[in-house]
């Protein structure tokens, strides 16, 4: 990455699923990517609990001694449903409080393989860029091809023009973790001229959270 500028990416936000999947090869991608980090010094947000691939990759940065933050609904804690966070937890009151939380605190965001939950937070994450909320990387572990699909119709939208091929820029993807955070860890945000106008006022609650209202 030499002649390259490096942002510094404390900690990752990582979006997976609450299953294991078909393929061994998504539990040993998720514990790989744990272990990346954790040799980066790079600490794990996540969903919280220990089911499924959010297990793997929090367990794997826990054993290399990084922080662990599961940010998790109190819905998901009665009855133990999700088994317990490996690391400290927050608990939040909606899906959405949940969300904000994740994005203030994390510094980029890796969609693994996952279901609706994973792809709802890959795009609202990458709405928000769009949007100029936050200026922060976005990947997705491209494991066996599972995004395959879901790049080739985001192609599809742009050639469509639905997508503007500045915006399409937010969304990046490898095939390896080493690959992925060394081009997270490369991006450079380019916002769209018309929509960096926007202007997003911060929450005036007690709780001082980011309120996504637009301002006009």
């Amino acid at each position: 990455m030499e002649g390259v500028l490096v942002r510094k990416i404390k900690k990752i936000c990582v979006f997976c699923g609450a299953n294991s999947g078909k393929d061994v090869a998504f539990v040993n991608a998720a514990f790989h990517l744990g272990e990346v980090l954790g040799k980066r010094k790079i600490d794990l947000v996540y969903g919280g609990g220990k089911l499924g691939l959010m297990g793997c990759v929090s367990t794997a940065v826990a054993q290399h001694e990084r922080q662990v933050l599961g940010i998790i609904p109190s819905a998901f804690t009665v009855n133990n449903l999700v088994g317990e966070t490996c690391g400290k937890e927050i608990k939040v009151a909606t899906m959405q409080e949940r969300l904000v939380m994740m994005m203030e605190l994390s510094d980029a965001f890796i969609a693994l393989p996952g279901g609706f939950g994973t792809l709802e937070e890959l795009f609202q994450m990458i709405s928000w860029a769009q949007l100029n909320i936050h200026n922060k990387p976005i990947g997705v572990l491209n494991i066996n091809g599972f995004f395959n699909g879901l790049l080739s119709f985001v192609d599809h939208a742009v050639k469509q023009e639905f997508i503007t091929p500045r915006a399409r820029k937010i969304l990046i993807s490898a095939t390896t973790a080493d690959e992925l955070v060394d081009k997270l860890q490369a991006f450079r945000f380019e916002p769209d001229p018309a929509l960096s106008k926007l202007k997003w006022s911060p929450s005036s609650s007690q709780k001082e959270k980011l309120d996504l209202t637009l301002r006009l």
